[in-house]
C-alpha cells in the first residue's frame, strides 16, 4: 500500500523497486526513457574511472614513499653524528655514549670525503665514503644492494674500492681492474703541490636504485681512506640505526645529553626532507585533482536524475495521487542516485585495487606495447614505478565518492518531490 501509514520497512522496499526500475532500461520502454538508462551509464563508468584512477594515483605515491625511504635508508643511516670541526678524534667514546640510548641498534663510524676516480681514459667525480664492512652491514643495506662481490671483501691496507653501478659503467671498469683515486689533500713538493693518488683494485659493484648514489659513491675501507686523506684515527662522524626510523629526530635529540659538546647529530628526514616533502604535497595535490573527475561523474548523476524527474512527471503525479508522500517520491530518486553511484563505486574500487596490486605487470605491458620508458634510470631516483596499496586511502576514497554521490541527489529528489499532480497531469 502507499497510504500515509504504511510500515517504513514496506515503503522502502516499494522506493527501492520503483528506484531501481527507473534506472536500468527496459525493450518495451520509450526511447527517453532508453537515453536516460544511457546517461545513467555512462554517469556510472565516470565514477568507476574517477575512484580508480584516484586508488592507483594514490598506491603509487605511497609506493615511491617507500621506495625512497628503504632506497634512501640503504645508503643513508638513520641518524649521523658529526661534529663542528668536521672531524671526531676519539670515535669509540662516541659510539659508547650513542650506546647508552635505549633505542639505538648499532652504530658505524666512516670517513667521507671528495674524490676523484680515473680508469681507461675516462674521469668521474666521486664522493668517497671509508666504512668498516662488519659495522657497516649493521647500519645500512649494502650487502642487499651488491650485484657483484661483498662489502666484506674491503680490507684494510689492500685498497680494494665497490663503485655504484652507474658509476663502473661509466669509467667502464669490471671487477678485478685498478682504478685510479685523486684525492684533493696534495702532497707539498719544492715544485709544485701534487695530488695524492692511489691505484684501488675493483672488488664489488653495487646497485642501490638510486642514480644520485649508483653514479657518484665509491666505497673502501676506512683505514685505507684514512690514510689516503691523512686523518690519522680520526674519522668524519657516526652512523647510527635506531628501532624505529620515524622516530629518529627524537632520538637524535635525546641522544645529546650521551655526546660531547661538540657534536652535531642530524638524521635522515632533515637530510632528504625534500624528498619526503615534495611527495608528501604531490600526494595531497593528486587527491585533490583527481576527486574533480569524481566530482564531475557526481554532475552527471545530477543532469541524470533532472531529465528522470522530468521525463517521469507523469508518473510522480499518478504515485502522489494514489497516495505517495513528498518525502516517498524523494526517496525513490535518491535510490536512483545511489544505485547508480554505488555501482560505480564498487566498479572503481574493484578496477582501482586489481590495477594497483598488479602494477608490476601493467606497466611493463604498456612500455613494451608503446616502446618506451616511462621513468629512464638517468632522469628518475626511482627507475621502476612502484605501489603500495593503503586500504585506509581506500575507504576515504569510497566514503568521500559516496557522500558527493549522495548530495548530487538532493536536489533532483527535493525537485521531484515538489511536483504537483495537477500541473503535472494537465497536458498528459
Amino acid at each position: 500500500m502507499l497510504t500515509c501509514g504504511a510500515k517504513p520497512i514496506e515503503a522502502m522496499t516499494y522506493e527501492l523497486l520503483i528506484g531501481l526500475r527507473y534506472t536500468r532500461a527496459q525493450p518495451r520502454e520509450g526511447a527517453g526513457n532508453r537515453f536516460i538508462s544511457f546517461i545513467a551509464l555512462i554517469s556510472m563508468l565516470g565514477l568507476a574511472l574517477g575512484v580508480a584512477a584516484l586508488i592507483v594515483v594514490l598506491s603509487v605515491m605511497n609506493g615511491f614513499q617507500k621506495e625512497l625511504r628503504e632506497r634512501i635508508l640503504g645508503v643513508v643511516s638513520h641518524v649521523q653524528i658529526s661534529s663542528e670541526s668536521g672531524e671526531i678524534a676519539d670515535w669509540s667514546k662516541v659510539v659508547q655514549g650513542a650506546a647508552q640510548h635505549p633505542r639505538v641498534r648499532a652504530a658505524a663510524p666512516y670517513v667521507q670525503a671528495q674524490g676523484m676516480l680515473s680508469f681507461d681514459g675516462q674521469v668521474r667525480g666521486v664522493m668517497v665514503r671509508g666504512i668498516l664492512p662488519e659495522a657497516e652491514d649493521k647500519v645500512a643495506d649494502f650487502a642487499r644492494y651488491m650485484r657483484s662481490g661483498k662489502l666484506d671483501m674491503l680490507r684494510p691496507d689492500e685498497f680494494g674500492i665497490v663503485l655504484g653501478s652507474e658509476l663502473a659503467r661509466a669509467l667502464r671498469a669490471r671487477p678485478g681492474d685498478k682504478v685510479t683515486l685523486l684525492a684533493p689533500q696534495g702532497l707539498v713538493t719544492p715544485a709544485a703541490i701534487l695530488p695524492r693518488v692511489k691505484q684501488f683494485r675493483l672488488v664489488g659493484v653495487f646497485e642501490a636504485g638510486m642514480f644520485e648514489f649508483d653514479s657518484g659513491l665509491a666505497l673502501i675501507h676506512m683505514g685505507d681512506a684514512q690514510k689516503l686523506y691523512r686523518m690519522d684515527e680520526r674519522v668524519t662522524g657516526v652512523r647510527l640505526k635506531v628501532d624505529d626510523l620515524f622516530a629518529a629526530p627524537q632520538i637524535g635529540r635525546e641522544m645529546l645529553r650521551f655526546l660531547p659538546m661538540d657534536a652535531w647529530v642530524s638524521d635522515w628526514t632533515r637530510s632528504h626532507a625534500n624528498f619526503f616533502r615534495a611527495v608528501e604535497i604531490e600526494k595531497r595535490m593528486m587527491f585533490l585533482i583527481l576527486l574533480l573527475i569524481v566530482a564531475v561523474a557526481a554532475f552527471n548523476i545530477v543532469s541524470t536524475l533532472v531529465m528522470a524527474v522530468t521525463d517521469k512527471r507523469a508518473d510522480i503525479a499518478i504515485l502522489r495521487t494514489l497516495g505517495a508522500s513528498p518525502r516517498s517520491i524523494m526517496a525513490i530518486f535518491i535510490v536512483q542516485g545511489i544505485l547508480i553511484g554505488t555501482v560505480g563505486l564498487a566498479a572503481g574500487i574493484g578496477g582501482g585495487v586489481a590495477v594497483a596490486l598488479n602494477i608490476d605487470v601493467v606497466v611493463p605491458a604498456l612500455e613494451s606495447l608503446l616502446g618506451l620508458k616511462f621513468l629512464a634510470k638517468d632522469v628518475y631516483y626511482i627507475s621502476e614505478l612502484p605501489s603500495d596499496l593503503h586500504w585506509s586511502d581506500v575507504g576515504t576514497i569510497a566514503v568521500t565518492s559516496f557522500v558527493l554521490t549522495l548530495l548530487a541527489t538532493l536536489y533532483p529528489s527535493w525537485r521531484a518531490s515538489r511536483t504537483q499532480p495537477a500541473e503535472a497531469l494537465r497536458y498528459e
